[in-house]
């Protein structure tokens, strides 16, 4: 005759089998939690900067490069030994400047200095009314060629005025027009104070030239300012990290906060970083580079 269990038995099985209950409902109810303000600062800013190891533009470079060298606005010598000096340009940076570069553009945190060059000298000679008949030309800043953007080009052949707005290069539809001028007008960069339609800096002409690239390919606003917004925080990493510290400690997650209001005069103007950074101890508020 077969024994019963006993009563120890019996309440040893019942705890056992609860635990196997509340650890199949545990697992499934259980989430991944994104990274909140609670999060120590410096954590929740790391897992931000980790977004741009390299990121790929809606457009297509194709032989503008080429283009350009042949209408003098790029010196290919020059441009050439100003990389020399710094290690040498990749196979790809080279086809950049003398091929026909066919897929989308990738930007990696080595080569966005190259590309930054690059759109410098096509926002410069790219024929474009901003150029012709904005700020750039108003008689009261004493004319276009005393700003940095155009004086600080030497790698043109000749004076780089005499490429200032004079090439198609790129040439824009009424509509694309009208979405470059709005778009510029609302993005800064942390070096200067101006927008990039007034691009009297580098950075400020290179986002131009991005800009009408863009546009000339189809890309939608929304697409534009995720680029800038990119591009930006390529070439200013150091200050965007302060500036994802800051957004961080008002209770928002930086990749969430649309590119617009991150690339506007509040948080990417110069004045605007500058008080972005008083507000985070012991950061420096420096603006960058505006060279070649």
């Amino acid at each position: 005759m077969n024994k019963l269990p006993t009563k120890e038995f019996i309440l040893v099985l019942f705890f056992l089998l609860l635990l196997l209950a509340v650890d199949i409902a545990g697992f499934k109810v259980s989430r991944p939690e994104k990274p909140v303000a609670k999060d120590t600062q410096g954590a929740v800013v790391q897992k931000e900067r980790t977004i741009l190891q390299a990121i790929e533009l809606p457009a297509v470079w194709g032989d503008l490069g080429m283009q350009m060298i042949a209408a003098g606005v790029i010196d290919r010598a020059k441009f050439e030994a100003l990389y020399a000096g710094r290690g040498g340009l990749t196979v790809l940076e080279q086809q950049f400047l003398t091929g026909n570069v066919d897929g989308k553009i990738v930007v990696t945190e080595k080569n966005a200095g190259v590309i930054l060059n690059l759109l410098w000298a096509l926002g410069l000679g790219n024929k474009n009314i901003i150029l012709e008949k904005g700020q750039m030309s108003d008689p009261r800043y004493g004319g276009a060629g005393g700003f940095a953007s155009t004086g600080g080009w030497t790698l043109a052949k000749g004076d780089a005025m005499k490429h200032y707005s004079a090439h198609p290069f790129i040439t824009l539809t009424p509509k694309q027009q009208a979405m470059v001028e709005s778009i510029s007008g609302t993005i800064y960069r942390p070096c200067c104070d101006n927008p990039a339609i007034f691009p009297d800096c580098n950075h400020g002409m290179a986002m131009l030239g991005l800009l009408e690239l863009l546009a000339s390919q189809g890309a939608s606003e929304e697409q534009m300012y995720k680029a800038a917004l990119e591009m930006n925080r390529f070439w200013f990493s150091g200050q965007y990290a302060i500036i994802d510290q800051y957004l961080v400690s008002k209770g928002r997650i930086p990749s969430e906060v649309n590119p617009k209001e991150i690339l506007g005069k509040e948080y990417s103007s110069a004045s605007g970083f500058s008080r972005v950074a008083s507000s985070i101890e012991g950061t420096p508020q420096g603006g960058g580079s505006c060279g070649a």
